[in-house]
Parts: C-alpha cells; structure tokens; sequence
C-alpha cells in the first residue's frame, strides 16, 4: 500500500525520506531519519520500531547493509516487512519479504534506495530512483521529484491518500516534516505545496530555536 524513497545528500550530508500510501497518515508509521545517521523506511504490513532500530544500529557503526541485514535477523514476522535504509556513507540497503502485498519492486543506487507494495507495476521504485538521480537543487526539491516520477510510472495499483516528507541536517530534530494525512486529490502535490511555502522559512525557523533574538519577524498579523 506504499511506495517511497530514503536519500542522502552527499553534498550537505542531509537525509531525507519520502512516502505516499493509500493508507492515512503513512508518513506517521513509516518514516525515520536521524541527523548524522541515516534514514529508514519501514512500511508495507508495518512495524514503526523497525525504523528507530535501524537507525540505532547505524549510529553505533552499522551500514545500512548491516543494519537491515540485523533487522532480518532479530526482528519477527519480517517476511511481511519492507526496510529500505540509507547511512551516512551513502550506502543503501533494502529488505523486501516475500509476503509483501500486491506487485512488490525495489531498487537502489549510491545515496539513494526505492521500494514499493501493491503498485500498478514493478517499474516504480526504479522510476523513483532515476528521478530523484535527475534532479537537482535542494534534498527536498529532489524528493518531490523522485516521488511524482513514481507517481507518473504508475505508482500504487489504486489511488493514493496520504504522503510525507522528512529531512533533517545537523540539529536534534527535523528541519521539515511535511505531511498530508488524508485527502481525495493527490497526497503528493499537497505535500509538493507545503514544501514550496516551507522551504524558504526553513532557516528562520532553526534560527527561533537556536537564538530567538536574532530571529526574522514572523509576518503575522500582531506581529511587530
């Protein structure tokens, strides 16, 4: 019921994630990235632990390889998980079981990794890593890329309803988390709107955090 892509910037060393599913709120169960460390997908029948797990491994010295290659082998049940994960070498992993749902694909390159379940065709995950490879600009901008090029190669068998997109650099927390939990237009074009009103806040915003005194005004009615 899922399609997504896990990124590395190799040259700002951000991570970032980027899912759609039919399913609501995808984005809440499915998406994780650490600052330094990487970022995991766990989807398909999924489990939220896998993705915290995953990124522990890594930032005690795992690979991504080594890390999903862990999860396979402590975690239950994973012959219905999709883990796809990215470090901060830029290596990917990805686990696909055999009872993920539908037509199941995955594909990967350097700083970049693709998987999907219950797609329209197997070409999508390859479709989203030639996307996000074509792309330029920001990790954000990238994402979207990657995600309607999965999108315009078919993308899930029915239509979608929820997508999200994380990133994070080199603070605590995520410098976007964008999310459209539900809708009957295009989850993706939705998160694609928010990204363009978001992404050039994206500096003020760590700036209130880090030092509110130095801090741009908020733009807001009352506000002076």
């Amino acid at each position: 019921m899922t399609f997504s892509l896990v990124a590395r910037c190799p040259r700002t060393g951000m991570f970032g994630i980027a899912v759609a599913s039919s399913s609501p709120a995808v984005a809440a169960r499915c998406a994780h990235a650490r600052a330094g460390v990487g970022a995991v997908a766990s989807q398909n029948v999924t489990d939220p632990r896998l993705g915290p797990m995953a990124l522990d491994l890594m930032a005690g010295g795992m690979t991504a390889a080594g890390a999903v290659a862990e999860i396979v082998r402590q975690a239950r049940f994973v012959d219905y998980r999709q883990v796809l994960a990215v470090d901060r070498a830029g290596g990917t992993a990805i686990h696909s079981g055999p009872n993920s749902l539908g037509i199941w694909t995955q594909a990967q390159d350097e700083n970049v990794a693709s998987g999907g379940n219950l797609l329209a065709n197997g070409d999508v995950p390859q479709a989203i890593v030639d996307g996000f490879l074509g792309a330029t600009g920001h990790l954000g901008d990238r994402l979207i890329a990657a995600m309607r090029a999965g999108l315009a190669a078919g993308g899930e068998a029915g239509p979608i309803h929820s997508a999200g997109m994380k990133i994070v650099d080199k603070l605590d927390w995520p410098i976007a988390d964008l999310r459209c939990d539900w809708t009957e237009d295009c989850p993706i074009e939705a998160v694609a709107t928010a990204w363009q009103v978001y992404k050039p806040q994206i500096d003020a915003y760590v700036q209130r955090a880090l030092d509110p005194r130095a801090a741009p005004s908020y733009g807001v009615p009352g506000d002076e």
